[in-house]
């Protein structure tokens, strides 16, 4: 039987059938950095479910360092160490409040916890029985704020929306000190890492007033405007500085030198809610040491780790949530952050690590924490040779790279198996001409394709009659398929006989292709009339 050799040179198709997959570009990111790395090694887990907003976070200076949260009417207290577990129930829970507890602070030792409410009240709790020990009721509008001083086990700081602070002694349950000078609500306050008789407090009024409870006329002993109202502030370890939140940026000053500000971080983009101090481990020179950083977060969702020593960002984290508080363990391994939503984000970092003796005076307790040294992979480890695709190579190394595999269509499968049929009726199914007729082409140069078009069943041979119908008057492919619809006619037509379904297909491919003669037909008319009128135009 005559094969199909006229449509040959005709073909401006290419006989190769690679199909390139589209591979999906990989994200650049930049390596991270070891600092990066550190605070990424906290390993998250969620604790949902506390109805409302997370307005406050404290971490017990004393082990385990529980830690609480404040939202709704209730206090939940938190061990750290279930959080490796996967355990995210509270401990235990204090539900003894009759309004929104504001802000909660645990006593030096680990021993009382202090919460405030919005109704004014203050009370205070023991930690391991949660029996509620002191009420402090004076001031007369929400209060925002309680804290107890760190070298001081006796007195109580609290203020709220009635622009009052106050200096409480919780042994004799009553007020020492009110404290004026702000014009608007206080929202926020800290005491002093070096001093019993130091705090600072931040407002609504754009001030941040520095007080000594040593002073007789009650007046801030230093006044420091931070341009936007005030939502946190904290001091640093060393106590000459102090840090300040508000809009969207973070500000630290410098007390010693009499309110001067050093540097102005501004890298939020909503509002800054909450900061605090943690810590990151440090390599220097093979020696290890602990720097600190300012952690903070905002309504944007986002979480800042700044270096204050260097006056940069060094880590961002993004949360699905804005985010209202943050607290870090004094132990540096355990991170928590407080959503509007009621969720917690815990995060604890990995690894076994020793926790060294406590120094002495460390009010923050943030003591220094040693990590077992990681044994290095040398060729003679059998582990060096099974090392993973993330490994770094270092100088030495020889890198070997492998060309990506192109991914083939089904039917180049096929035919690379002189599978010739199957792969016809594959690409057939398909519905992709080009494909279709790239095949074809493959076929006749192959001279299987007549072959193939005799081993079709009816329904394989009907997929191919639809196929020609559709396309064989399309100029781009007629040449071939002209060609081949014959011969498919010739081959097949007793098989077309016999089969009504057959028949429809050659019903469908006789109307396009008179529909086809038709046009050409007018396109001639069309051209004799224009051609004469064009002869004219060239003379002219």
């Amino acid at each position: 039987m005559a094969e199909i050799r006229a449509e040959e040179p005709a073909s401006t198709i290419s006989k190769t059938f690679l199909i390139k997959p589209k591979l999906k570009s990989k994200p650049r990111s930049l390596p991270q950095t070891p600092e990066s790395k550190y605070w990424s090694s906290f390993k998250s887990t969620k604790i949902p479910n506390l109805v409302s907003s997370i307005s406050s976070l404290s971490f017990s200076p004393s082990p385990p360092h529980l830690f609480a949260t404040a939202y709704s009417t209730s206090v939940s207290l938190f061990s750290p160490l279930s959080l490796s577990d996967g355990d995210v129930s509270p401990s235990s829970t204090i539900s003894s409040f009759s309004d929104v507890v504001s802000s909660i602070a645990f006593r030096n030792d680990g021993l009382l916890l202090a919460a405030s409410d919005l109704s004014g009240l203050i009370q205070v709790f023991d930690v391991k029985t949660r029996t509620p020990l002191r009420r402090l009721r004076s001031h007369t509008r929400p209060v925002r704020f309680v804290k107890y001083p760190v070298l001081d086990k006796l007195h109580l700081l609290s203020g709220g929306d009635d622009a009052v602070v106050k200096f409480w002694d919780v042994a004799g349950e009553s007020l020492v000190l009110d404290l004026m000078g702000h014009k608007d609500y206080v929202r926020c306050s800290d005491c002093s890492p070096v001093s019993p008789d130091l705090f600072v407090t931040g407002s609504y009024d754009h001030t941040v007033k520095v007080w000594d409870v040593r002073v007789e006329n009650s007046r801030s002993v230093l006044e420091v405007n931070h341009g936007k109202p005030v939502e946190d502030v904290i001091y640093l370890p060393s106590g000459g500085l102090i840090a300040t939140a508000g809009g969207n940026s973070v500000k630290i000053w410098d007390l010693i030198g009499g309110g001067r500000m050093v540097y102005s971080m501004e890298s939020h983009n909503k509002t800054v809610t909450s900061i605090c101090v943690g810590r990151v481990r440090k390599e220097n020179d093979g020696a290890e040491s602990m720097e600190d950083r300012i952690l903070s977060v905002g309504l944007d969702g986002y979480m800042k780790v700044f270096d204050f020593g260097n006056m940069k960002v060094t880590h961002s984290m993004r949360f699905p949530a804005p985010l209202m508080s943050v607290s870090f363990s004094p132990d540096c391994r355990t991170r928590v952050i407080g959503t509007s939503n009621g969720i917690i984000f815990a995060g604890r970092r990995k690894g076994k690590e020793n926790v060294e003796s406590g120094r002495v005076g460390n009010v923050l307790g943030f003591e220094s924490i040693s990590e077992p040294e990681r044994r290095v992979l040398r060729p003679t480890y059998f582990r060096y040779f099974h090392r993973g695709q993330s490994e770094k190579p270092t100088e030495g190394d020889y890198l070997v790279m492998r060309n990506k595999k192109i991914k083939l269509a089904e039917h180049d499968k096929l035919l690379k198996k002189f599978r010739h049929k199957d792969a016809l009726v594959s690409v057939l199914s398909r519905k992709n001409r080009e494909n279709v007729v790239a095949v074809m082409e493959e076929l006749v140069a192959r001279k299987k394709l007549l072959k193939c078009v005799s081993n079709l069943d009816s329904d394989e041979l009907g997929l191919l009659l639809t196929f020609l119908s559709k396309n064989a008057t399309m100029p781009r492919y007629s040449s071939l398929l002209m060609g081949l619809t014959k011969k498919v006619i010739e081959m097949r037509v007793e098989d077309i006989r016999n089969s009504d379904a057959l028949k429809g297909h050659i019903r469908n491919l006789k109307r396009s292709i008179e529909e086809e003669l038709r046009i050409q037909h007018s396109l001639q008319e069309i051209q004799g009339v224009i051609s004469p009128l064009l002869r004219i135009a060239g003379r002219r």
